[in-house]
C-alpha cells in the first residue's frame, strides 16, 4: 500500500463493507468491472512507469541568481539545463 499523506482517514472493514454496499445498490453509478477499469485510457499528462529510466536523480548547487534565472524560464527548465550541459560537453570532448 503507498504511504498515505498526514490526516488521511482510512475506513475500518465494516465501513468500507458499507460504502462498497451502497456503490453496488447504486443503479445509477454502479461500479465499474475490472474488465471496463482495463479498457480505460491514462488521461492526458499522466505518464505510465518508464520501460527503462532514461533520468538518473541528482542533486546539484547553483548560485541561487543562477537557479532563479533558469526557473524563470518556465516549465522544462531541468531539461534545458541538460540540453545545455550536453552541449558544453560536446564542445569540449577530446577528440
Amino acid at each position: 500500500m503507498p504511504k498515505l499523506k498526514p490526516g488521511t482517514i482510512v475506513p475500518t472493514p465494516e465501513e468500507d463493507a458499507a460504502i462498497t454496499a451502497a456503490a453496488i445498490s447504486d443503479p445509477d453509478n454502479p461500479p465499474l468491472t475490472d474488465t471496463e477499469l482495463s479498457k480505460l485510457k491514462r488521461m492526458r499528462g499522466q505518464r505510465g512507469k518508464q520501460k527503462a529510466p532514461t533520468k538518473v536523480p541528482t542533486t546539484i548547487r547553483f548560485d541561487a541568481d543562477v537557479l532563479a534565472d533558469l526557473k524563470a524560464t518556465g516549465p522544462g527548465w531541468q531539461t534545458r539545463v541538460s540540453a545545455i550541459v550536453r552541449e558544453w560537453l560536446d564542445a569540449h570532448r577530446e577528440r
